[in-house]
């Protein structure tokens, strides 16, 4: 029923970290590199070329007539090249890339290599085995801001981390090109040493494999290993191009694996690796489970007796979240940062938070002074930066999830006139390493988020023009968290925007400069009429001197009725010198 690149990724998707993936010389044969054979028949040309003979056709069996052996690549290397640092020169060439070859894009890491690395980033794959001689996937990782644990000789198995204790090792099992123990011949390839074979059989017996560019047919150790793996404990899938050796078939069958017809590695691990993201962006926190929260909050809500029940629940949702954050899905070195992979990130932020979406909706709506006091601890937790170092958009994204738990609450707030509970969070403490707290006034909504301004999300695709780009993104994540709460989507447009301007007077408010008024900036900038109605709203909540309205006693935008005039009079002023027509 399912196309086998389509069973790989529900596999690989739903086992996280389950799946090693094993690459062959097929892989890097794309970049132009050759194998490991073909640089030991190449040393043979060289010894015959400084001997001042031809062994063409045959450079095997020139080789065998004058010395009575196989080719070696250790003896050959040594012939050719006396001294290290010689050795280490003659095989650059082989391996890495001139500039003319740069600029063919050979010997550099294929969208094959880019594909595996960004399933090990995204925590997916965490073992890689290879025949390869090269370091493409080892630069391919490194580019995304991995730094894999490198086995390529007995030693290093000896010394290594644990498997499970490692974000990514790659195990070279013919070795490294600047090492000369690498595995060439037929003798070499017969048998592994003890401690890689006690390796092997773990990574066969314990991880699910995916097979790609290895034909099985020359590499007898290998075979062995796969061969002895006591149990299958998840599934083999076997890449192929074209119908595949005789050996290879023999082994496919003992591993019961799916064999996965190919045109290329790229095409193949590239395709995998969309769908496995895809299937990854649907997996949002199930419907029910969702319902369930706000359910159970709703009902918390409504007596001073569930308050434990209450507490456990908003810490268990932020922790659930917190943990997601703090996974491989969000690293803060990773590169490229541009439009996509901003709107990846802001995407898997939004799908992770959405469940303390909702619950905060409703929370604004109905808590009262005493179960207030959990949402500013949530919030405060949300906005908390863990990491503080790395790319700067990515450490900035790090509170986006309160800037959305923050609206959401914010919309509840507004839906029930409760501007003392908005007041209550948008004045909550955030600590900053090695620095004085903020309030979550000055850190959480879009303006505040990014050390380069808001304006810094023109670059997710499609808002490059827009003047308040992650504020209509906002606009358009947070439209279905009230629930049918609000008649139309006018009214959630109106109150969405009532939020925007509160922020932005509360922010002037409370941190008045005397040189120069400034207001949070949000899409009221160029919603004229939408702007006008709010004012006119906020004027009658402000009340008179003799009857001062709800808004003055909750000192959201000012705590007397002239400051609160005062300040919608400023801001008034401020939004005309905007100029966003």
């Amino acid at each position: 029923m399912l196309d086998p690149i389509n069973s790989l990724a529900f596999s690989v998707q739903s086992n996280k970290g389950v799946y090693a993936v094993l690459l062959g010389s097929g892989v890097s044969r794309a970049a132009g590199i050759p194998t490991g054979w073909e640089i030991t028949l190449e040393l043979v040309r060289k010894v015959a070329a400084l001997q001042g003979e031809v062994c063409e056709p045959d450079p095997e069996a020139w080789y065998f007539g004058k010395s009575g052996r196989q080719p070696d690549y250790s003896e050959l290397l040594d012939l050719v090249a006396k001294t290290p640092a010689e050795r280490q020169q003659l095989l650059r060439e082989y391996w890495e890339p001139t500039d003319a070859e740069r600029e063919d894009g050979l010997k550099l890491p294929t969208r094959a290599h880019h594909a595996i690395a960004g399933l090990v980033r995204e925590g997916y794959v965490r073992v890689i085995l290879t025949t390869n001689f090269d370091r493409l996937m080892e630069l391919a990782l490194q580019e995304v801001g991995v730094q894999p644990a490198v086995l390529s000789t007995a030693g290093h198995v000896l010394g290594s981390v644990p498997l499970a204790h490692s974000p990514c090792t790659v195990i070279k099992v013919h070795g490294d090109y600047l090492d000369t123990r690498m595995l060439n011949t037929p003798a070499e390839l017969a048998a592994y040493p003890a401690e890689l074979n006690v390796l092997l059989d773990r990574v066969f017996d314990e991880y699910g494999l995916i097979v790609c560019g290895w034909s099985a047919d020359w590499d007898v150790a290998l075979r062995a290993a796969l061969s002895r793996a006591p149990s299958r404990r998840y599934h083999t899938y076997w890449a192929s191009r074209g119908e595949p050796s005789a050996v290879a078939t023999e082994l496919i069958a003992r591993r019961a694996a799916q064999l996965v017809p190919i045109a290329h590695a790229d095409g193949f691990f590239v395709q995998a690796a969309e769908q496995i993201q895809s299937l990854a962006d649907f997996s949002r926190p199930h419907p029910l489970s969702t319902a369930a929260a706000v359910a159970s909050l709703k009902r918390y809500l409504s007596e001073p007796r569930f308050a434990i029940q209450l507490h456990d629940l908003v810490h268990r949702e932020v922790d659930r979240a917190q943990e997601v954050f703090d996974g491989s899905q969000f690293p803060m070195n990773a590169g490229p940062v541009e439009g996509t992979a901003i709107e990846k990130r802001v995407v898997a932020y939004e799908v992770a938070s959405e469940t303390l979406m909702r619950m905060a909706y409703v929370a604004g709506y109905w808590s009262n002074d005493e179960q207030l006091k959990l949402w500013c601890e949530a919030l405060a937790r949300l906005a908390h930066r863990r990491v503080e170092n790395g790319i700067s958009i990515w450490l900035d994204l790090q509170r986006y999830p309160a800037t959305l738990v923050l609206y959401a609450f914010a919309l509840g707030a507004v839906a029930n006139s409760r501007y003392a509970s908005l007041n209550a969070v948008l004045q909550v403490h955030v600590l900053r390493e090695h620095r004085e707290p903020l309030t979550l006034v000055e850190v959480a909504p879009p303006w505040a988020l990014f050390q380069m301004g808001g304006q810094v999300m023109q670059a997710l695709p499609g808002r490059d023009r827009q003047y308040a780009p992650l504020n209509e993104r906002l606009a358009e994540v947070l439209r279905p968290v009230p629930e049918g709460r609000l008649p139309s989507a006018e009214a959630f447009d109106l109150a969405f925007d009532i939020v925007e301007v509160l922020m932005g007077l509360n922010f002037a408010h409370t941190k008045a400069r005397p040189e120069r008024y400034w207001a949070l900036l949000g899409r009221y900038g160029y919603r004229h009429e939408s702007r006008d109605r709010i004012l006119g709203k906020l004027r009658a909540d402000i009340g008179t001197a003799a009857a001062p309205g709800v808004l003055v006693q909750s000192g959201l935008i000012g705590t007397s009725v002239e400051a609160c005039e005062a300040n919608l009079n400023s801001f008034v002023q401020f939004v005309a010198e905007l100029r966003w027509f």
